[in-house]
């Protein structure tokens, strides 16, 4: 960080993804919370001219609040590299691979960690028959905030109909049954375990909207549980090579004890509103909202 008396922040945001609008409001968010630390902040939303944006406004750090493709995949951390600008959150290597759910499935695999069986298939066959007996998840291979995902349940008649903007190839996975849950990793420490309630599946809208769903924080869960997810969520975030923050997504089937837990993905670019899950972990630990993005920015970095 630049030895200025007011470091200058850029806070990224918005740009192409689907995802644009969620990281609308983690980037609003986290500006704020920047400026009432002491920084200097400059809000830039991450279009074509990001580099001509970044080259006059000469920041000390990037703070990534963008979502999905571009943000979180290594391409604007990449372009971050490139021009010597230390940035927060996982570095190009990490991010690319943690966005690839099926080779992100294989690192967590080499490690001992539980996954459903997933296959890659084309959209074709996927609209044509079952390719995996149900109940089976459908979505997209490099999206993320359950952009895109079909539920097909045991009982359906035929195979799923996908909307036209899914991709060629898409991801089918065995459906995980049981609740939903994630633990959030800030740096090397793996914060706590939140239950996550909905009224049906944790799709974009109980994700995003208001009253879509509640969080339980912490959960409340066997201590074998809820060891396994703090352990599990920071060997996830260590095998993809992650840094800062990063948050690991669980189901469990309370039947099946701890055979139960399976580990879904993990994120590196987590929501970041007051509200959203990893603030709401860092809060229960006595780490305010400003108080953690403040440490994001100070963790940052270039050659993550």
């Amino acid at each position: 960080m630049s030895s200025r008396t007011t470091p200058k922040v850029a806070v990224l945001m918005g740009g192409p993804s689907r995802e644009r609008e969620v990281s609308l409001s983690t980037g609003r968010e986290c500006a704020a919370a920047l400026r009432e630390t002491g920084f200097e902040v400059v809000e830039v939303d991450a279009g074509p001219d990001l580099c001509a944006r970044l080259s006059e406004i000469k920041p000390d750090v990037a703070f990534n609040a963008l979502h999905g493709r571009f943000g979180e995949d290594g391409c604007v951390q990449g372009l971050l590299e490139w021009m010597g600008i230390p940035y927060t959150h996982s570095g190009v290597l990490a991010s690319s691979l943690a966005m690839d759910k099926e080779r992100a499935k294989a690192a967590f695999q080499s490690v001992g960690l539980p996954v459903v069986k997933s296959i890659i298939a084309s959209t074709a066959d996927v609209q044509a028959k079952h390719v995996m007996a149900p109940p089976y998840v459908v979505k997209p291979n490099n999206e993320g905030s359950s952009v895109g995902i079909y539920l097909v349940n045991e009982d359906a008649n035929g195979p799923p109909k996908l909307s036209a903007d899914m991709p060629d190839t898409v991801m089918v996975e065995a459906f995980a049954p049981g609740r939903e849950m994630t633990t959030t990793v800030m740096g090397d420490r793996a914060l706590g375990v939140t239950d996550i309630l909905t009224d049906g599946w944790y799709d974009y809208d109980a994700k995003y909207v208001e009253g879509g769903s509640r969080h339980i924080v912490p959960a409340d869960l066997p201590d074998e549980i809820t060891k396994a997810c703090l352990d599990y969520a920071l060997r996830a975030h260590n095998v993809l090579g992650c840094r800062g923050v990063s948050r690991t997504d669980f189901r469990w089937d309370e039947a099946r004890g701890l055979d139960g837990l399976i580990l879904l993905e993990t994120n590196t670019q987590p929501g970041m509103t007051p509200t959203s899950l990893a603030p709401e972990q860092a809060a229960h630990q006595g780490i305010t909202f400003a108080q953690l993005c403040r440490w994001i920015v100070e963790d940052a970095s270039c050659n993550r």
